[in-house]
């Protein structure tokens, strides 16, 4: 069943935590008959939150493929965490499917994450579905809700039924024009509304609607309401209560009457090529051709090993056939394809364009790949996404010596299944960062490390990258000599060190002339040079924007050797450098602030004990606002739970970095202070 293409519906519930998607699933599995029993969140029993880190918190932290059949068509739903820190392992599942359903808690409505959700499935050209769950509870606001939905996100949002009862069952307001009272607007105002957006898009219905004011049948319909969809012309909600299964038939018969299959959704944005030059090229879902398949999902167990999920794009993907992964030269051999129910797979023969199917022990499978069965695919990729930057950083070390290797293998990991995981090795201060997108993710997999995969490790607030620079020209000389028993070394350096713009690095030229320097020493001496620009000459940290020129000098036929050149560049530079003026220099970062409007001013008040420039602000549809400002690095390490406090957990900020600029004097004397005792013991 559900075996060709439009039988199958691919669907992604997103939305804040705590809308019910996780609860919505149960009831939608049991309604469909896929399960015996409604799975509950308390009791750690549901299909899609089956990892044991997520039954203790009671909280997705990952998403969660639930594959079924209903009414003869074939369902891939797609439970997605709701917490802002797990948005790249939605927005990575998003890549899997037409259509986007955007979960609403009928008691809380709309918050920031839903509002960057509805945009990223808007621009990405997802259908999109709003389901308005919890329309039983005491404090739902159905009506209020719908009217927030449509000024948040525009009149095309219209309901295709309608709460009944108190929220006690829902009425269909598309497939009929009258029926049983509603607990606001009514049956008939809700179907004109809806059908009079579908029908502007066809020219012929609409005159026919309007002429001959005739009833259209959903057969009519069908087409011109799938291109409504792919516009983003409609965007049709529906309302629900996971808790009591109202809705939850309606919403089935949506998914399997009115959501596209993956021949009616908007073909995926696939590329060929890369950089500026890399084209669009099409992918129709025509189970005769080439294939193509995308690894959108990888979760690695310490049981199973790697799990690769794919969406199947283009031809059919067949136990035991060949595919190459991404640019690789050599195939690797599909020994088993899994259909995926939460932890539970069934093994399957073949897959056809549009299915959502996993891939076991293949190590090679990475997520984005691309996964195609002839060298003509070659270089195919998807658009990439812009997944939102890990921000919260952590430095950390392992607890056992000897340790070293296991957390390197263990840091391998998480980035593969989370793109929104970042490791850093900070080379200056030899410590190694793991950046989250908040405290929540970072503490979700310091525990990962610890619980699946036996690492523990201690952890800091990471060092900040200062940085030095000179303020003047100078000159710095050194004549290295050491004579023992044979040979001895000689070499002596003359050099001028120059202020570079802010930003351009260093460079070393060679102004020697006449030989006074042989041209084989020259690398010795910028070796030399180069010691010293990552050890710093005043507080310990990588000097930048510095040019040294080296000019003059002597040599000595016999005494003369690379090591002592190394030497006396090294010195002539620190002689230079003492008479430049040096000074350190703070990153200053770029912080882009969205935030509901009226906290606004509260966050303009607390960045400005923070050394920081506000450079603007702009308002956004929805009551939201958004702040630039620059703002240093060592203000803002710690800014996630400041912005958390401010704007009651609805602001969302970016940051990167802008340039770097000096620190004010009282801080470089402390970094310099607490630098020398340090230089003095090497």
């Amino acid at each position: 069943m559900g075996n060709t293409t439009s039988g199958i519906r691919n669907i992604a519930l997103v939305g804040q935590a705590g809308a019910g998607k996780t609860s919505l699933v149960e009831t939608l599995l049991l309604q469909a008959g896929a399960t015996r029993a409604r799975g509950s969140l308390a009791r750690g029993t549901t299909v899609s939150d089956f990892d044991p880190q997520e039954r203790r918190l009671q909280h997705s932290l990952d998403t969660t493929i639930c594959s079924f059949d209903c009414h003869g068509i074939h369902v891939n739903l797609i439970d997605t965490p709701g917490y802002p820190d797990f948005l790249g392992k939605t927005l990575a599942v998003l890549e899997a499917v037409e259509a986007v359903a955007i979960v609403v808690s009928a008691v809380s409505g709309v918050d920031t994450l839903t509002q960057r959700l509805m945009e990223f499935a808007r621009d990405r050209e997802l259908c999109r579905l709003v389901i308005v769950n919890k329309i039983d509870s005491r404090d739902a606001r159905c009506a209020d809700v719908l009217a927030q939905l449509r000024e948040a996100f525009g009149p095309e949002c219209l309901p295709l039924n309608l709460p009944s009862g108190g929220g006690d069952s829902v009425v269909d307001c598309f497939f009929q024009n009258q029926g049983r009272a509603t607990d606001f607007s009514s049956v008939a105002a809700a179907h004109t509304q809806i059908i009079d957006q579908v029908v502007e898009l066809d020219e012929k219905l609409m005159a026919l609607y309007l002429e001959q004011g005739e009833e259209l049948s959903p057969e009519q319909l069908h087409e011109p309401f799938e291109q409504a969809l792919r516009e983003g012309h409609l965007v049709p909600v529906c309302f629900a209560s996971a808790e009591s299964g109202a809705g939850i038939p309606e919403l089935l018969q949506v998914f399997e009457r009115l959501m596209p299959n993956p021949a009616e959704g908007n073909p995926p944005p696939f590329l060929k090529g890369s950089g500026e030059s890399a084209a669009r090229v099409p992918v129709a879902p025509d189970p005769a051709k080439h294939v193509i398949a995308h690894v959108f999902k990888v979760s690695i167990d310490p049981y199973v090993g790697k799990l690769g999920v794919l969406r199947v794009h283009q031809g059919t993907v067949r136990q035991g056939s060949q595919v190459f992964v991404g640019d690789a030269r050599k195939p690797i051999k599909i020994a088993h394809l899994y259909r995926l129910l939460g932890k539970e797979t069934t093994e399957i023969g073949e897959a056809v364009p549009g299915d959502i199917c996993a891939i076991a022990k293949v190590d090679e499978l990475h997520l984005d790949a691309v996964l195609h069965d002839s060298h003509d695919e070659d270089q195919y990729h998807l658009k990439p996404v812009a997944f939102p930057p890990a921000m919260l950083g952590v430095a950390i070390q392992p607890e056992r010596r000897g340790d070293e290797q296991r957390l390197a293998d263990t840091l391998h990991k998480l980035t593969a299944e989370d793109p929104c995981v970042r490791i850093e090795h900070h080379a200056a201060v030899n410590e190694t960062v793991l950046y989250g997108m908040g405290e929540f993710h970072v503490r979700v997999l310091l525990e990962r490390m610890s619980e699946r995969y036996g690492v523990q490790v201690k952890t800091r607030p990471p060092s900040i990258p200062y940085r030095e620079t000179v303020t003047r020209p100078a000159e710095g000389h050194c004549r290295h000599k050491k004579q023992t028993g044979g040979a001895g070394q000689f070499g002596e350096v003359y050099l001028r060190i120059e202020a570079l713009a802010r930003g351009a690095g260093f460079e070393f030229v060679d102004d020697v002339v006449g030989g006074a320097i042989p041209g084989q020493y020259i690398p010795a001496i910028e070796k030399g040079v180069r010691q010293v620009l990552t050890e710093g000459a005043l507080a310990g940290f990588p000097i930048q924007d510095v040019r040294v020129t080296v000019y003059d000098g002597k040599h000595h036929p016999v005494d003369s050797k690379e090591v002592a050149f190394v030497s006396a560049g090294r010195k002539a530079f620190l002689d230079a450098l003492q008479k430049a003026s040096p000074i350190v220099l703070e990153p200053i970062m770029r912080l882009e602030i969205t935030a509901p409007a009226s906290a606004i001013g509260d966050i303009t008040g607390d960045l400005a004990t923070k050394r920081a420039r506000i450079n603007g602000n702009n308002s956004l549809p929805g009551q939201r606002a958004t702040l630039q400002a620059l703002v240093p690095l060592a203000e803002v390490s710690e800014y996630q739970s400041r912005l958390k406090a401010l704007t009651g957990g609805q602001g969302a900020y970016t940051m990167e970095l802008s340039h770097y600029d000096p620190v004010p004097p009282r801080k470089q004397q402390e970094l310099a202070q607490a630098w020398k005792p340090r230089a003095e013991e090497e």
